[in-house]
């Protein structure tokens, strides 16, 4: 073999060498960014950013008002779980003196919001800002009624606890894209004993009064006996949540 072959075959080695020495960081470089994510594809990222972009329920809460309150369930029957805010106001000039906490306290009201859960965003069906009182009213020589708020069975439910002197609950239901009031039960109390129940049924139109006869008998484990009394109602339109402006100025 003459020097020339010789000094081209050397070369040709070294080359070769050079190149397989170069390829390794090469690859190792890829598959680092591979396992850190480096190169996720355009659509993987606009994945995220959506992912990203449904919105919390509470920033549908409007400015001067704050998150007090939620509950959960379906109230339009499409199998969503859509979701009910309490909300209250913020405003600094509702803080007031209560005579006998002898202490400031928050007598800003309350409203509620109705959200449908629409999949990937809510919508805001209602909004009723101030229709509550404050949970801070003054009751007197016993505390102001307590609410809470509940879905069964696809309807909306207003209860008040007032101790002692009994609860009452309202109940609405979603029907011709509105939140109508189909149903109110007071139970008054004289203590842990129950006086009267008033039931009423706007969609029949009927009240039922039960009377427990032995509400006032000496015995105080005497058993309750009620004796019931059926009514019409005024023929009226159903009342919307939406324009009730002051839950406590309800009667029927």
């Amino acid at each position: 073999m003459n020097k020339t072959c010789v000094t081209s075959l050397l070369f040709t080695i070294v080359v070769a060498v050079s190149c397989s020495e170069s390829a390794e960081p090469v690859e190792e470089t890829v598959e680092q960014k591979v396992q850190e994510g480096e190169n996720d594809s355009p659509d993987q990222e606009e994945a995220e950013e959506t992912s990203d972009l449904i919105p919390s329920p509470t920033e549908e809460i409007p400015e001067g008002y704050k998150f007090f309150d939620q509950v959960k369930g379906d109230l339009n029957k499409d199998g969503k779980e859509d979701i009910v805010l309490i909300i209250k106001g913020t405003d600094p000039a509702k803080w007031e003196m209560h005579d006998l906490l002898e202490e400031e306290v928050d007598r800003n009201r309350r409203g509620i919001m109705i959200l449908f859960n629409r999949g990937e965003d809510y919508e805001r069906v209602l909004s009723n800002e101030d229709c509550f009182s404050s949970e801070n009213e003054d009751g007197g020589v016993y505390f102001p009624p307590e609410l809470s708020v509940r879905i069964n069975n696809g309807k909306l439910y207003l209860d008040y606890g007032h101790g002692r002197y009994g609860h009452w609950t309202y109940n609405f239901r979603y029907q011709q894209e509105d939140f109508k009031l189909i149903g109110y039960e007071y139970n008054e109390n004289f203590g842990p004993i129950t006086e009267f129940i008033y039931s009423y049924n706007f969609l029949t139109g009927k009240k039922l009064t039960r009377e427990n006869i032995n509400a006032h008998l000496d015995d105080p484990e005497a058993d309750e006996k009620f004796e019931d009394t059926w009514e019409d109602l005024p023929k009226k339109e159903l009342l919307s949540l939406k324009t009730i402006e002051d839950f406590d100025k309800l009667s029927f």
